[in-house]
């Protein structure tokens, strides 16, 4: 496995991993009838631009591949709540990954891609009843910060807890 830059052509991949990885982690938190409706199809086009509208190394998306396939990514730039701190955006791999140590070493790679972009610290988002994201963020030295916000994805009201880690 090994962990590089993503590029445009990398779309489709990323796509499927996304949608693959909500309709998994997210299922029981998020409304069924959203994750059934989604389609990697119809991801594609947003991941290709923003992918292509990266600004390396103060964002970007790094993507974790097998000899066969993309497996992960994580995507990150800065934050828009912090001035001067990174905020990690995504990170997700393809289920049938999980407990493999992908998401640990995607996480370490993204890690040192935001220390060499001279991020001092780093925050993300997770779903306040997404105890597997949670005891994974907080295993790899994030903890939460005390902001919490409200998220109505799918129509659902879900608590979002910021999540903060020293870098370098």
């Amino acid at each position: 496995m090994q962990t590089r830059r993503a590029r445009p052509d990398d779309a489709s991949m990323v796509a499927d991993v996304y949608v693959r990885s909500w309709q998994s982690a997210f299922a029981g938190l998020v409304p069924q009838h959203y994750l059934d409706a989604m389609e990697p199809t119809r991801e594609e086009s947003s991941w290709k631009k923003r992918i292509a509208e990266t600004r390396w190394p103060m964002s970007g998306v790094l993507v974790a591949e097998t000899e066969a396939e993309i497996v992960g990514f994580a995507g990150f730039g800065p934050s828009q709540e912090v001035p001067a701190v990174a905020e990690i955006g995504t990170l997700y791999a393809m289920p049938e990954v999980w407990g493999t140590g992908i998401g640990k070493h995607l996480m370490l790679a993204t890690l040192t891609a935001l220390g060499q972009a001279d991020y001092a610290q780093a925050t993300l988002w997770v779903l306040e009843d997404n105890r597997r994201a949670r005891r994974f963020y907080e295993a790899a030295g994030w903890r939460a910060d005390g902001a919490a916000v409200e998220d109505t994805t799918g129509g659902a009201s879900l608590n979002k807890l910021r999540y903060r880690r020293a870098l370098g």
